[in-house]
């Protein structure tokens, strides 16, 4: 269910994206966005599978510090909540991979227990998955919710929105990989950003967060061959379709549950 206590004079979808800082130990390495999703009665953070592990880059973080609110009517005060990756040893996000291959996207449970009591904040659940894909036209107008550079509302700890429309036939596997195309002006720090359209027609499972999940902003998508002085780059972006958070969402198999949390679902 979603574990929501708001009193914000704000849109809940501001509520539903902390800033994700990512750390080794006590040094601080890069800055990203994510978002909460509820499950029955877990909660977990949704970010890119780069924030949490890069190879190519050698990132290897090991903590998350994400920035919660405490006063729904003051905003202006936060707290860091630190999520640890790793325990003995051993990774505990859950990411995927299809018939595509790797998928880039990441969740990380949170410790409900561990929250502050007073903590504020919006999550999205199954019920806000886009599924009727013909309801997602050309062109469609989303907005892309995060923190490019790091940037937001330092005072009051929000995330800022990014227009975005729908570029690749919505509900089709981009290249036959699990990603559909934006169109959107994007930085670093937006990895992990839901990628949102408004519910003209809420449910009461969605009344609370009236916003459609359609994607997991991943990367900006450029040519290899571009010349990079006399072409601008193509200002396109892949947002991986949501859906794959049922499967790194669902309960973890017993085997699992024993010894091998980071394991692909597939």
């Amino acid at each position: 269910m979603p574990a929501a206590r708001s009193t914000a004079p704000v849109d809940p979808l501001f509520l539903a994206a902390p800033r994700v800082s990512t750390f080794h130990g006590t040094q601080p390495l890069t800055n990203a966005s994510g978002f909460y999703f509820a499950r029955d009665e877990r909660l977990f953070l949704v970010t890119s599978r780069h924030v949490v592990i890069d190879e190519d880059s050698q990132h290897f973080p090991d903590r998350l510090e994400l920035e919660l609110h405490m006063d729904g009517a003051n905003l202006t005060q936060s707290t860091g909540f630190s999520i640890p990756l790793y325990a003995d040893g051993a990774a505990v996000w859950r990411q995927g991979r299809d018939s595509g291959g790797e998928i880039d996207v990441a969740v990380v449970e949170i410790d409900r227990s561990a929250l502050p009591g007073a903590a504020v904040f919006q999550a999205f659940t199954p019920a806000h998955l886009q599924t009727a894909f013909d309801d997602v036209l050309p062109g469609q107008p989303l907005l892309v919710v995060g923190f490019p550079l790091g940037f937001h509302d330092a005072l009051h700890h929000l995330p800022v929105l990014r227009y975005a429309v729908i570029a690749s036939p919505y509900g089709i596997r981009f290249q036959g990989q699990g990603y559909f195309l934006t169109d959107a002006r994007t930085h670093r720090g937006t990895s992990g950003a839901a990628v949102v359209m408004r519910d003209s027609s809420p449910t009461s499972d969605t009344a609370a967060l009236p916003w459609k999940l359609l994607g997991v902003h991943s990367a900006r998508m450029d040519m290899g061959d571009r010349d990079l002085v006399l072409d601008e780059s193509l200002g396109l972006n892949c947002a991986w379709y949501a859906d794959i958070l049922l499967t790194l969402t669902a309960a973890p198999a017993p085997q699992e549950e024993a010894g091998a949390p980071g394991a692909d679902p597939v």
